[in-house]
């Protein structure tokens, strides 16, 4: 019986395992067959064309308005009106800010009495002067006494004198406490506010007003950027190399191109020995304000004319600081391969290594891709990407 019990077990078992063995190979079957079934992935695909590229250099910029002119007061006083708000557009002859000017108004007033009391003095004198003159003349008073009278005449003119230079300096500080623009431009940060005390010895100006008409844009070359100009560009002064850069770009701090074109006019005349680099100043008109002092962006200097194929950056990849590109065979399968890069423009390289024209390239979607992937080709035209996305 209990044979018989072993026996059943033992039945049992197999029937369990075989099963087992069975619905595993079924599954691996489909997973081949599903496998096998995969589509491949669909990927866009560029043919490379050389082009004539137009190379630039960049250099970091800063902004200056044309004209910085700082504000200061003239006099001291407190500060009782200011009319502007920061940012401000004004006109040269605009009032910005007024200080208290009642003390300069009564400085004035009394310059004023000290010039008519002078001036009666004078004419009191000339009577004097004037009364001995015949006295004299008929040996009535000594010559001495019209001698004196003539020196107080004197004193009474060089007086009045005082008194209208004194009275003329008071109305310079009356108008000294109201401050005008002295250009149109733009009025920058107001440290003070209404009822603080400001002077001659202020440690901050009352504003600095920019203006803006023309915009100042300062840019350094290093040195080895500075022997390629030198050397690159016609001329044999440095004033006439600098006259034969070419108009000059400006990209402002969202990558976008200011429309107006700058020119390059100064260079320092020396090289900053901390920073190793060398100053230069273009020029850009600024008819609509865009631009302001203390604006930053990015100078591009047309370079020079170069024949290669060109490559989207997009269509590139790094691994270990080298740039690498997927080409397509004529099986379509992908193989990475490592490329030269002579120069960029735009959004595009140029390349001098590594691929050349009519090479079929992966544009987008090879993140998983290996060597001997293979894929579904979508081509597209690089004169559509140049269309969308110009050379620059």
């Amino acid at each position: 019986m209990g044979n018989m019990k072993n026996y059943k077990n033992e039945y049992l078992l197999g029937l369990i395992a075989f099963s087992m063995i069975a619905l595993s190979g079924c599954i691996s079957k489909s997973s081949a067959n599903q496998t096998a079934t995969m589509p491949l992935p669909t990927l866009p695909v560029l043919e490379l064309e050389n082009k004539n590229i137009h190379t630039y250099k960049e250099f970091t910029a800063s902004l200056e308005g044309s004209k910085d002119i700082e504000l200061r007061p003239q006099v001291n006083g407190i500060l009782t009106n200011i009319y502007v708000d920061e940012g401000a557009y004004v006109h040269k002859g605009q009032v910005i800010f007024k200080i208290d000017g009642r003390p300069y108004n009564e400085q004035q007033k009394s310059a004023h009495a000290d010039l008519l009391a002078s001036k009666a003095a004078l004419q009191n004198a000339k009577i004097n002067m004037d009364k001995l003159l015949p006295l004299v003349k008929n040996n009535v008073v000594s010559k001495v006494q019209l001698e004196s009278a003539q020196a107080q005449y004197e004193q009474a003119k060089a007086n009045v004198a005082v008194a209208e230079a004194a009275e003329s300096s008071a109305g310079i500080n009356v108008g000294f406490t109201t401050i005008k623009a002295p250009a149109d431009g733009y009025i920058g940060r107001i440290p003070y506010k209404t009822g603080s005390l400001v002077g001659i010895n202020s440690p901050e100006a009352l504003t600095v007003l920019s203006q803006t008409k023309e915009v100042y844009v300062y840019f350094s070359m290093s040195e080895i950027d500075f022997l390629h100009f030198t050397s690159s560009v016609p001329g044999k002064t440095l004033e006439e190399k600098i006259s034969h850069i070419p108009p000059v770009t400006l990209l402002l701090a969202d990558n976008t191109v200011y429309p107006e074109k700058g020119k390059v006019e100064i260079v320092e005349g020396q090289f900053d020995k901390s920073m190793g680099a060398i100053s230069f100043r273009a020029v850009f008109l600024n008819p609509n304000g865009l631009l302001r002092s203390g604006n930053t962006g990015r100078i591009r200097i047309p370079d020079q004319t170069v024949d290669g194929v060109v490559v989207p950056q997009e269509a590139t990849f790094e691994i270990q600081n080298k740039t690498y590109v997927f080409i397509v065979n004529d099986s379509n399968k992908v193989t990475s391969k490592q490329i030269g890069i002579e120069e960029s423009s735009g959004n595009y390289f140029v390349v001098n290594k590594g691929v050349k024209s009519n090479d079929k390239i992966v544009y987008a979607g090879f993140d998983r891709l290996s060597d001997g992937t293979a894929i579904q080709p979508e081509q597209i035209s690089m004169d559509s990407l140049l269309k969308a996305s110009p050379l620059e």
